[in-house]
């Protein structure tokens, strides 16, 4: 499995330089500055932030549920030819009641990539249990302008949605993130999914953390959604990773659906 390279060592050891170089800076300088003139800072050097290149991938997750582990998921993302690509995400349920609480999930998102705009074609979601089971298609209908989608959901979200530019599915969102997070950077979409429209806005931290994942460490950026109320939605994103090395889903301030990423692959 690859493994990202830590960054973060070498922003501290590039300020140590920095700080290292000012005595005899000074030495070379022997005229005093005015009293009142505020000593220079040196800056720290600026993280180079590279987002992934869309490209063919398999990622497996370790799944917990309610801060337990609950099975496993993959994410996937194949190329079906010119503009066309499809991503797929399955979380199985292994462990307890996992599989009857309904964590057996199976979503999926066929798209087009126009200059890196991620434009939806149609969407899938498929959820099983022992006592339900569940299955929703949808179609957009660019040229008509709606979305739609039939199966097993209530009458009023089968109505046409009408569609505006850059609407997103779920599993889109994910890769959208990929592309657009910087460090500090605001970001909205407006998520088209099941039936539904809402606004997801997210904000990526000012400067990366280190994220232990499994035995791996990684020097990571959070994203966060900020509108979710007492849903939260957590990203974290690492540079040369192609999808996201954790996502954590919270309700009411507690741990529900938590990914961690155990290895990922070029196809």
């Amino acid at each position: 499995m690859k493994n990202t390279t830590l960054l973060r060592p070498a922003l501290l050891l590039s300020a140590l330089f920095c700080l290292a170089a000012l005595p005899s800076a000074a030495q070379q300088a022997p005229q005093p500055a005015p009293a009142e003139a505020a000593p220079t800072v040196p800056a720290l050097p600026a993280l180079a932030w590279e987002p992934p290149a869309l490209e063919p991938f398999t990622a497996t997750y370790q799944a917990f549920y309610k801060g337990k582990e609950a099975g496993d998921a993959t994410m996937r993302v194949t190329h079906a030819g010119g503009t066309q690509w499809r991503v797929d995400m399955q979380v199985v349920g292994r462990r307890g009641f996992a599989s009857v609480l309904g964590l057996n999930l199976e979503q999926s998102t066929v798209f087009e990539n126009h200059g890196g705009q991620y434009v939806p074609l149609s969407q899938s979601t498929v959820r099983k249990g022992l006592f339900l089971g569940k299955k929703v298609i949808g179609t957009y209908d660019w040229q008509a302008g709606t979305a739609r989608w039939t199966g097993d959901l209530k009458k009023e979200r089968t109505q046409p949605i009408p569609l505006q530019a850059g609407d997103q599915s779920a599993l889109l969102l994910n890769l959208a993130i990929m592309r657009d997070a910087r460090p500090g950077s605001a970001m909205h979409y407006r998520y088209v999914d099941v039936g539904r429209v809402r606004q997801h806005d997210y904000q990526s931290a000012s400067a990366t953390e280190s994220v232990q994942v499994g035995d791996l460490s990684y020097d990571a950026l959070r994203v966060a959604r900020t509108n979710g109320g007492n849903d939260e939605t957590i990203l974290w994103i690492a540079n040369g990773v192609p999808t996201p090395v954790r996502i954590l889903q919270r309700k009411d301030g507690q741990d529900y659906i938590d990914l961690r990423l155990i290895e990922y692959q070029g196809v």
